[in-house]
């Protein structure tokens, strides 16, 4: 997949440019609960950045379809930039909680859409080959590597440089990867405004069933990232041990990525769709025990099969949208799952801080339980649209 000609040209500064996203929330946690003195304050903003970037980035990759990822990346990263250097400001001069949600709102509408973007370049290069699905589990493995590098970064400029540290280099590292990215126009999928005419190539990927079951399937996913954040964070401060949080969710995020390099070195025969019916349930199953979970050696095994059973799930969601859509609306369906797992995380991380002030730590667990048996229900009634045609 590696050899494939000109891949290393986009992967490369996509990987720099996507880094930045895993840096965010985290960033205003530190600085917002610095300057204010107040964990709920500081969630309260980090939740409408994710919102906020869940509602607006299928927008923006519906013109990176239409008129080409460089004319959306390019003003969208000097917003961004200039979203992020407002709220910092504004962190620092002890504005009131409602300037900082408003600065919020552009924060997160404004973050580039690389990985979707990588995504569609992937798809387009090596459309109906064999190895886009190694292609998805390569992506999955990196987003998760994302997730893994960004927040320690951002945590260590925030405690050893300054409070404001990790997120001038999350806006930094977002304008110079971002531009780098854009400029690799040589590999960038054909606008569909020059690709022909017709009504198809304007119409929203979300129009297309399959897509909308995933977009599900994928909040499912998002409230298991979401409660898994929260409630290692609420276990381990019950127990006393707030150091070994990171130890578990690492735990969590390298069974993520171990199956995702599994399911990448696989040639699979079954379809996609066979492998997400399969695959989903096994998640739904893997959350059904943490919520009874008391001893930390369980609950980081616990946690490892979670991340297993994730990527697997996650890494199938997005090669099914080479089958489902159309290559004019394959970066705006890249990010409404993209979407639907931020909305879903912030969501989870809401309902299992509630539960865990109200009932305690454990009870947070059940919010991944909750989802992704939701999910899966909507997936098994409605299965048939996942291989139904364009």
């Amino acid at each position: 997949m590696l050899r494939t000609p000109d891949a290393w040209t986009f992967l490369l500064p996509g990987f720099a440019a996507r880094q930045p996203f895993a840096m965010l929330t985290i960033g205003i946690v530190l600085l917002v609960q610095h300057t204010t003195g107040s964990y709920g304050s500081a969630g309260v903003v980090s939740a409408v950045t994710g919102v906020s970037m869940a509602l607006f980035a299928p927008q923006s990759g519906k013109l990176a379809d239409r008129f080409g990822q460089g004319a959306v990346l390019l003003p969208g990263v000097l917003v961004h930039t200039a979203a992020i250097a407002a709220l910092t400001t504004l962190a620092l001069a002890h504005a009131p909680l409602w300037a900082l949600l408003a600065a919020a709102v552009p924060a997160g509408a404004s973050v580039p859409q690389v990985g979707p973007m990588v995504r569609s370049r992937w798809a387009a290069k090596l459309n109906g080959s064999p190895l886009m699905p190694t292609a998805a589990a390569f992506e999955s493995v990196t987003d998760e590597f994302t997730f893994v590098v960004g927040p320690v970064l951002a945590t260590a400029l925030c405690t050893s440089v300054h409070p404001a540290a990790g997120l001038i280099a999350e806006a930094a590292l977002t304008l110079v990867g971002g531009l780098l990215f854009a400029a690799q126009r040589r590999t960038a999928p054909v606008p569909s405004r020059a690709a022909g005419s017709g009504a198809q190539r304007h119409a929203s990927a979300l129009t297309i069933p399959g897509v909308r079951v995933l977009a599900m399937v994928f909040l499912g996913i998002g409230s298991v990232f979401g409660g898994m954040q929260v409630s290692m964070t609420a276990f381990t401060q019950a127990i006393g041990q707030p150091g070994i949080n990171g130890l578990l969710y690492g735990t969590f995020a390298a069974g993520n990525m171990l199956a995702g390099i599994v399911c990448g070195a696989v040639a699979w025969k079954s379809t996609p769709q066979r492998r997400l019916l399969l695959a989903y349930p096994l998640l739904a199953l893997a959350c059904s025990t943490l919520w009874a979970v008391h001893a930390v050696p369980l609950l980081g095994a616990l946690g490892l099969l979670v991340g297993l059973c994730i990527a697997p799930s996650l890494i199938t969601g997005y090669t099914l949208v080479e089958s489902l859509v159309p290559a004019a609306a394959r970066t705006e369906a890249f990010t409404w799952l993209t979407g639907a797992v931020a909305l879903g995380q912030a969501a989870a991380a809401t309902a299992a801080g509630q539960l865990a002030d109200r009932f305690g730590a454990s009870a947070g667990f059940l919010v991944p339980l909750g989802g992704t048996a939701l999910a899966l229900a909507v997936l098994v009634t409605l299965r048939r649209h996942l291989s139904a045609g364009r």
